[in-house]
């Protein structure tokens, strides 16, 4: 498996890794994701695919490094996904070590992501993967 960060421009951002987002981020289009990173790239967006043996992206990742008070510095992962027809293959595991790698060589004092709590598989493999429920995430929709 061969894991790469990709830079804005990338055309890799669209060709491999946005299919394999859209799994979990179904109403990403093409036009609205380049407007996500556009934006979110100033405020430390960045991604990370993984890719198989046959040179096909099979993972993504999105994530970012914050700092607040409640954590001083933390690398926080917007999305973290494994292609379907690879899951339980050790893609989840390579893309959180190479963004536990960067969470390191950030200073960062923690590795967080949120996950909704109807995705019970994913809450598995994160508790497997060494990962604790330390906080609930409140949510108020507008409208």
């Amino acid at each position: 498996m061969k894991i790469i960060d990709l830079e804005p421009g990338d055309p890799r951002l669209t060709d491999d890794l946005l299919p394999v987002l859209t799994e979990l981020r179904p109403h990403l289009t093409e036009e609205l994701f380049a407007e996500i990173y556009g934006e979110g790239h100033a405020q430390g967006l960045r991604f990370t695919a993984a890719y198989g043996d046959d040179g096909t992206c099979v993972g993504a990742a999105g994530w970012r490094v914050v700092v607040n008070t409640s954590a001083v510095r933390k690398l926080y992962v917007d999305d973290l996904v494994t292609a379907a027809t690879a899951r339980s293959t050790g893609v989840g595991h390579a893309l959180l070590a190479h963004l536990e790698g960067h969470a390191r060589a950030a200073g960062c004092t923690s590795l967080n992501l949120d996950s909704g709590t109807h995705r019970t598989d994913a809450h598995r493999f994160y508790f497997r993967e060494r990962m604790a429920v330390t906080a609930f995430n409140f949510d108020k929709r507008l409208d």
